[in-house]
């Protein structure tokens, strides 16, 4: 059975807009063809949103049915999790380098959804510089998608990074990849989902 796991972004949550929107198009699918979906609610500390879902993964699915889906910090983790286990990963307006781009946001953080306050510290940024991947092994198991008018990562960064991969940019939008529900269907038959 193919499983997809959704990744929410820095200060996110299940909760999300991204989240709730393939939750839906996940349960509208036919039976016959509706893949398992974890969408996690990721610590804050990268070692244990990542090791958590590790765990989650070798518990309760096969590795080389596993689609990770992230949005912007949770691409990051996204692409870790691929190289761990060789799966597939489709990455939403994806931080690159989060060691070095949440700098500013050291101190005191709030979860947007939950309202959860906690601290943003070195410790985060060491977690972050452990999980990150030189370069990615295998660009056909990846699927990014940016848009050129994201206001908090460079997109081009992420087009770098990801060469070879299958891209798709879209001019303007914004760093909440506001055509997401659109490209749900591409990122499922990504993932291996026939279509119902």
């Amino acid at each position: 059975m193919i499983t997809i796991v959704y990744l929410h972004g820095f200060r996110s949550s299940p909760a999300s807009i991204k989240a709730t929107r393939l939750v839906d198009c996940v349960a509208a699918l036919p039976a016959a063809v509706r893949p398992a979906l974890h969408v996690p609610e990721l610590q804050h500390r990268p070692a244990a949103a990542v090791g958590g879902v590790a765990q989650w993964v070798e518990r309760n699915a096969d590795p080389s049915t596993v689609t990770f889906i992230g949005s912007s910090l949770g691409g990051y983790y996204a692409t870790h999790l691929a190289e761990r286990f060789g799966a597939r990963a489709a990455m939403i307006n994806p931080a690159v380098r989060p060691y070095r781009d949440l700098q500013t946001w050291r101190g005191t953080q709030t979860n947007l959804y939950t309202g959860a306050a906690f601290e943003v510290t070195q410790a985060h940024f060491d977690e972050l510089v452990a999980l990150s991947v030189a370069r990615i092994t295998r660009p056909a198991r990846y699927f990014l998608l940016v848009e050129t008018g994201d206001e908090v990562l460079d997109y081009r960064e992420a087009v770098a990074f990801y060469g070879g991969a299958y891209q798709y940019v879209r001019g303007g939008g914004d760093h909440t990849f506001t055509e997401f529900t659109v490209q749900i269907p591409a990122i499922l038959r990504f993932a291996g989902v026939a279509d119902g």
